[in-house]
């Protein structure tokens, strides 16, 4: 099949790579945003997706918006078969839905209908899933509403945050999203209805969504801090001021602490939840970069009873 492929982040370049090495598709050209600013000069810069589709020599297009004119009428000039889509981060019009042949096919990490919506494998993690996995599904207009042709799954480790999952996702999605490619060409997949029950919503992590409760037990602080990494980054306050934490152990056997309160010691510091302690592992400081949490609690000369998470 003649495909268009349509993806924006890092996420997404195992399963274009996927497609250019298929011996049974073209992959005559690529959607991805605008170039954004990025770095601490804020120059505009491409997209992965951009950037490996212009080192395989394929056509990048960079609409505004899907729905401009201009990029409707090349994507019929292009005329593809079906347009498979990988975190592309815009919202598809009808009429753009309606070129090719075989429509637009997403890949979604998360087995629908679970956890429809732009964070689902954040929410996996947050909600303490043992298994998740990745779907290929016939966009319509609902969110993630659409027919499935084909899933994989993939077991959640206790210690995987959110970016180690999405890792191996992206590689397992990758080979599942060519061979949906090839089932539908050769007319052996048919696209199934989503079930209505068991539907779950994963809207964005917000910023306010990654602070830490310490009154919360000490597993839900973990499912934050893992399912928060490395974006947006979960965080409490010390001192007055914001302090990421970027991973954490669960210590059941730890003596219990109030909610928030550090207990340094040599070469460790715990800090308090609802339930037991949790040690701290590593700790980035408001405006410096990460350090383990050792080195951090010994710089600040913790003070008895001082806690995490105040104003």
């Amino acid at each position: 099949m003649r495909l268009v492929f349509a993806g924006t982040p890092e996420v997404a370049v195992p399963a274009l790579d996927a497609l250019i090495a298929s011996d049974r598709h073209e992959v005559v050209a690529v959607v991805t945003r605008p170039d954004a600013p990025a770095g601490r000069g804020r120059r505009l810069v491409a997209s992965p997706v951009a950037e490996r589709a212009q080192e395989a020599g394929i056509e990048v297009l960079k609409p505004a918006r899907p729905r401009e004119p201009e990029f409707l009428d090349r994507l019929r000039e292009l005329a593809p078969d079906c347009c498979p889509v990988v975190a592309y981060g815009a919202l598809l019009p009808k009429a753009a839905l309606e070129i090719p042949a075989h429509g637009w096919v997403n890949l979604h990490f998360s087995l629908l209908p679970a956890w429809r919506g732009a964070a689902p494998v954040q929410h996996a993690v947050l909600a303490g899933d043992e298994v998740t996995g990745a779907s290929t599904f016939l966009i319509e207009e609902g969110l993630d509403s659409g027919p499935v042709y084909g899933v994989v799954t993939e077991q959640v480790r206790p210690t995987d945050t959110s970016g180690d999952l999405l890792t191996r996702l992206a590689f397992a999605g990758a080979g599942l999203l060519a061979a949906t490619m090839d089932g539908i060409e050769d007319g052996t997949l048919k696209a199934v209805p989503q079930p209505a029950e068991g539907i779950t919503l994963a809207p964005k992590i917000e910023v306010a969504d990654a602070r830490i409760d310490w009154a919360a037990p000490a597993l839900r602080v973990d499912r934050v801090v893992r399912g928060c990494a490395p974006s947006p980054g979960a965080w409490t306050t010390f001192r007055g001021e914001r302090l990421k934490i970027m991973s954490v152990a669960l210590t059941p056997d730890r003596a219990a602490l109030a909610p928030g309160e550090l207990a340094p010691a040599k070469n460790s510091v715990h800090a308090g939840t609802g339930s037991h302690a949790v040690e701290l592992l590593w700790v980035q400081p408001q405006g410096k970069k990460p350090m383990k949490a050792a080195d951090w609690a010994r710089g600040v000369r913790i003070g008895a009873g001082e806690k995490l998470g105040g104003a």
